[in-house]
């Protein structure tokens, strides 16, 4: 499974809000800037992440984007299958669609296990990290960059 563009920028955006004070709207020109995103694309992803109630939009002079969801209670798995849909290496294992109808082997299949594995291997990854752990691993980064003394 790959994550698409879309969703990458998605997690970016939301990252960039997690980032900051979640009282005080951030503009959506300082999000695509920071996080490299083309505005117009941001623009429509940002639609999508409202109307998907994770965020929230403030009109007017100092308006901009927030958080609904507290960046500790918001996984990157929720937003990687609000975007992109099932996390899954295949179809037949994706859970959307039954199995019979995505393979002809349904039941007598031996990638079948290994598939649901991994699926649910990098879903644990996804469903176990959360805005805030990137968010405090960023800052633990630069603070040990900042810490690094070279003579």
């Amino acid at each position: 499974m790959s994550v698409s563009q879309k969703c990458q920028y998605a997690l970016r955006a939301l990252f960039e809000l997690a980032r900051r004070d979640t009282n005080r709207p951030t503009a959506m020109t300082d999000i695509a800037k920071i996080q490299a995103i083309p505005p117009k694309f941001l623009e429509l992803i940002l639609s999508e992440l409202r109307q998907g109630g994770f965020i929230d939009s403030r009109r007017g002079r100092g308006g901009g984007y927030v958080l609904k969801v507290r960046p500790e209670a918001l996984t990157i798995g929720v937003i990687i299958r609000f975007v992109d849909g099932p996390v899954a290496p295949v179809k037949c294992v994706a859970g959307d669609v039954p199995s019979e109808v995505t393979c002809r082997l349904y039941g007598n299949c031996a990638f079948m296990d290994m598939w649901s594995r991994a699926r649910d291997a990098v879903a644990s990854v996804y469903d176990n990290t959360t805005f805030q752990d990137l968010v405090d691993k960023e800052r633990l980064g630069a603070e040990a960059q900042a810490n690094t003394y070279c003579i």
